[in-house]
């Protein structure tokens, strides 16, 4: 699913403009982008949680060049999805 056709979901299910949807759907995606930028998770129960994992440095190999490399400690974005979510998910049942 885009995010074209979330707005037109939603729009479809309240009647708001799409324009006004299509804005609100942007402005959280950069609130939560923004949120994780500065090193906090974001928590919408019974949704789920963006988190950032931390990943430690390991070495990696170039295999067209046969040389180890370092790749260094860095941070991840991931999606933790509710208990709940993932249940219905598991189900296949839609609200």
């Amino acid at each position: 699913m885009t995010k074209a056709e979330i707005v037109s979901d939603i729009y479809q299910k309240t009647g708001i403009e799409k324009i006004v949807i299509q804005t609100t759907v942007e402005e959280f995606m950069e609130t939560v982008k923004d949120t994780m930028i500065k090193g906090e998770n974001v928590y919408l129960r019974g949704f789920g949680s963006f988190i950032i994992k931390k990943r430690a440095e390991k070495t990696g190999r170039n295999i067209s060049k046969n040389t180890t490399i370092i790749i260094p400690a860095h941070n991840i974005p991931a999606f933790k999805p509710a208990k709940t979510f993932m249940t219905e998910v598991k189900d296949g049942e839609a609200k």
